[in-house]
């Protein structure tokens, strides 16, 4: 019999040659590498300690077992259909390379999700929010312009926090965003954010650094670009300063983002092109606050509503 040690050894070299055709195939981010190789060496692990075999030896009532112990840890329906999608992908992916015969996930069901509805804040409430940074302070100034550019142009946190200064153009008034699978898009920044933008890199930007030098746009007094685990902090400093009560994030913006602009008329094409969606269909959820919305406010101003 194997030893626990083989066994996660051998299945290790297995899971960085499926990290390294996912890289290669499909161009994903860091972070959802990162996610995939750490789903599978959790399975490795448990069918290494549980069931003594390694992932091309299990069989499809290991995986439900496996499915039901994450279950019973507090996993939820969500991440658990993503879990299941990772253990497709690496089983297809063993029997086309020849690893293994079969595919023990094949007659295993996704759990059934609901469609949550993004969290999106009023435009009151934005306007509240953006206006809760001192901006008498170089940090209040930068944080500001950071609310400013996340609202105008719906970025992703980390690509917030990660923006560099070559990526702005003030003349032209557009930020240059490499997203998921290194899709490059351009965004326009809005008058008001270019506004803030500009006197931000005028000046404030530099009051922060002092003689310190930093590729990225919003840097801290050390020097070092901000940690989206920080900014989260900062926006929710910020919330309750402003008196939103909801549960709030930096991604709530990038919804206000979207659902603004599907108030307003905007395209769907075109917010799902601004928002680096590859999928019309991963836009297309923000419709449905948009027309919760206007249900409310036909409710509220039409005479027999």
């Amino acid at each position: 019999m194997k030893t626990f040690a083989a066994i996660e050894e051998a299945c290790q070299g297995l899971i960085e040659r499926f990290i390294d055709s996912l890289w290669m195939e499909r161009g994903l981010s860091r972070n959802s590498l990162d996610a995939y190789e750490s789903d599978l060496r959790q399975l490795s692990n448990w069918l290494a300690r549980n069931r003594q075999r390694g992932l091309l030896e299990a069989a499809r009532q290991d995986l439900l077992d496996y499915l039901v112990w994450q279950s019973e840890q507090g996993r939820k329906p969500r991440s658990t259909a993503r879990l299941l999608s990772c253990l497709r992908q690496f089983y297809r992916h063993a029997v086309r390379e020849g690893w293994c015969s079969q595919d023990p996930t094949i007659r295993i069901d996704a759990p059934r999700l609901g469609r949550p509805l993004p969290g999106s804040l009023s435009e009151h409430e934005v306007e509240a929010l953006l206006a809760a940074p001192d901006i008498s302070t170089p940090e209040g100034l930068r944080d500001r312009v950071m609310l400013e550019v996340l609202y105008a142009t719906g970025l992703r946190v980390s690509e917030l926090v990660g923006l560099r200064l070559e990526q702005i153009n003030l003349n032209q008034g557009m930020v240059r965003v490499t997203g998921k699978g290194g899709k490059e898009r351009l965004v326009p920044l809005g008058e008001e954010a270019l506004e803030w933008l500009s006197r931000l890199l005028g000046g404030g930007r530099q009051a922060l650094l002092g003689q310190r030098l930093c590729a990225t746009v919003f840097p801290t007094r050390r020097g070092a670009g901000m940690t989206r685990q920080a900014f989260w902090y900062r926006v929710k400093k910020y919330a309750e300063a402003a008196g939103v009560v909801r549960p709030i994030s930096p991604h709530t913006l990038r919804h206000a983002f979207a659902t603004h602009l599907l108030d307003h008329g905007a395209d769907l094409r075109v917010v799902q092109m601004l928002l680096g969606h590859s999928d019309l269909s991963t836009t297309q959820i923000y419709t449905h606050v948009a027309r919760e919305r206007l249900k409310v406010l036909h409710a509220r101003h039409h005479p027999r509503g």
